[in-house]
């Protein structure tokens, strides 16, 4: 197995890093899986067994400049490795105004992914010279030089046997009741953030005439936050529910699910990649499945439903 990848543009890599840093939010350990073409962060808690999961999906073309990987073999040109993503998130942030940035699978205590960056340092240099027919003396005058250094980081990963793979594939869309378009994270954040402090669970409720609820039921208290004209996604009506419920479903009628709190304030917290499109799909009583759209990376997020 070899992997290698280089990123040159600073906007690549800052970007490469809001990913990782979002992820390093959403969870202590997940799987990186390389391929070809993409690169995946995986988290396969099992839902129904009330566990979260996570699927992200990176081109490898929009973010590094040179990237050579070889699989296990020609018929499984894959690697799947455990990583730390705060331990990635963390290396990547110290090397942010590098001229480049080199990541490598590397085999030294254990496998390593290495992170090597070419740092360019400006030192101020001064010179006092003395006029031998004068005798006086000049003052000094600074002189500007480059010196470059490579700064490394070693993050350790484990290598994942092949016969594990299939725990690590993409997810199937769940056949959701209703879909909607999320409203602006940061208002949702701060409501949610509000809310925590009520409550410990949070029902969150949509119907396909773009309306939203964010509510919370205790023996105290009873909060209730609305949003209204979000939109639905146009699959919600068609093609991926074909005879599904949203059909036949009565466009004011709300679906729910209720979820841990600190989970959903998970997500919005560690969110960090500016989507262009954020949406979610319920599973009546079940699922809330979170997708947030960029460009150049997609981010799934499963939250199971608690009674």
């Amino acid at each position: 197995m070899k992997f290698r990848g280089k990123i040159i543009d600073i906007a690549c890599l800052n970007h490469f890093t809001r990913v990782v840093t979002t992820i390093s939010k959403l969870t202590k350990m997940c799987v990186l899986r390389l391929t070809p073409d993409n690169l995946f962060f995986v988290l396969s808690g099992k839902v129904a067994n009330g566990g979260v999961s996570m699927w992200c999906e990176l081109s490898q073309a929009n973010f590094f400049d040179e990237y050579q990987m070889e699989g296990v073999s020609s018929e499984d040109n894959e690697i799947c490795l455990e990583v730390t993503p705060e331990n990635l998130s963390r290396a990547l942030k110290t090397v942010q105004n590098a001229k480049a940035v080199k990541v490598k699978l590397t085999k030294k205590h254990c496998p390593c992914l290495t992170i090597a960056a070419e740092l360019e340092m400006r030192c101020v240099w001064g010179y006092i010279h003395l006029q031998s027919a004068l005798r006086t003396r000049i003052q000094p005058q600074p002189t500007l030089s480059s010196v470059s250094r490579v700064v490394t980081h070693d993050v350790p990963v484990d290598v994942i046997p092949r016969r594990l793979w299939h725990e690590f594939k993409e997810p199937s869309m769940p056949d959701f009741d209703v879909s909607i378009y999320l409203p602006p994270l940061k208002t949702m954040k701060n409501i949610v953030d509000r809310m925590k402090n009520l409550s410990n669970f949070l029902v969150i409720e949509a119907n396909l005439n773009g309306e939203m609820n964010l509510k919370i039921e205790t023996d105290l208290v009873s909060v209730t936050t609305h949003f209204r004209d979000l939109g639905n996604p146009p699959w919600g009506d068609d093609a991926s529910q074909d005879g599904g419920p949203s059909q036949s479903r009565d466009p004011e009628s709300m679906v729910e699910a209720r979820v841990d709190i600190r989970r959903l304030q998970q997500f919005l917290v560690g969110q960090q990649v500016n989507p262009s499109k954020a949406m979610c799909n319920i599973v009546h009583q079940s699922v809330l499945h979170l997708i947030l759209l960029h460009e150049d990376m997609s981010l799934q997020y499963f939250i199971p439903a608690v009674a």
